[in-house]
Parts: structure tokens; sequence; C-alpha cells
């Protein structure tokens, strides 16, 4: 990764997890795709897919070897933000803190900045 500021900051548990989603996924992958979509009573949630291919509009982002794509649609409301895996007693996965959140929903699945 460049110099530049990155608008996505992986921690190493995160590049660890999507480094075996990617394994496991059984064909290439071009990397991890990071979006946003209207959903939930806050407005905003946070979307993970397989990416087969780069478009011309993704901002990529690199660590260790592992490659985010950041949808073009979704770049101004993630910019900044922190992506992490945490395992706890009663869930686990991606967590994601963003400094432009003004607001989460109480059951944490929806944002808006």
């Amino acid at each position: 990764m460049s110099n530049r500021f990155a608008p996505i900051t992986l921690t190493d548990a995160a590049v660890e997890h999507v480094s075996q989603l990617l394994a496991q996924r059984g064909k290439p992958s071009a990397g991890i795709r990071v979006g946003v979509r209207s959903k939930g009573c806050s407005g905003l949630s946070y979307t993970l897919e397989y990416a087969d291919e780069v478009t011309d509009f993704d901002e990529i982002v690199e660590h260790n070897g592992v490659k985010v794509l950041i949808d073009p649609k979704a770049i101004m409301f993630i910019l900044g933000t922190q992506m992490d895996y945490v395992q706890g007693d009663l869930e686990e996965g991606f967590v994601f803190s963003n400094p432009n959140e003004k607001a989460r929903c109480g059951c944490g699945e929806s944002f808006h900045v």
C-alpha cells in the first residue's frame, strides 16, 4: 500500500480471517469487496462479498497480501474506518469502527453518518 491515507484499515485478525475465507472459496478472487446498503432503522449497513474482478472505480487497499476493494458508492461513508474480526463467547464476525458514524441502531445492524 502506498503512503497516502487509506480509506479503510484492517486489523491483523481481519486480515487473517479474510485470507482464510479467500483460500476456502475454491476459486480465484480479486479480493473482498466492502460496500454499504440502505438497511435498518439507522439507514446504512456494511456489506461484504467476494470480488471476482476489480472494477474501474474500485478503491483498492492491500494489507499483507489481502486486497479489499471498496465499492465506489460506499467510499464517502467509510473513510477512516477500521475493519476488525472478533470472536466472543456469543458472537463472531467482522466489526467496523467508523469515526464518521453519528448514530448506530440498538441492535448494531445499521448506522448513519
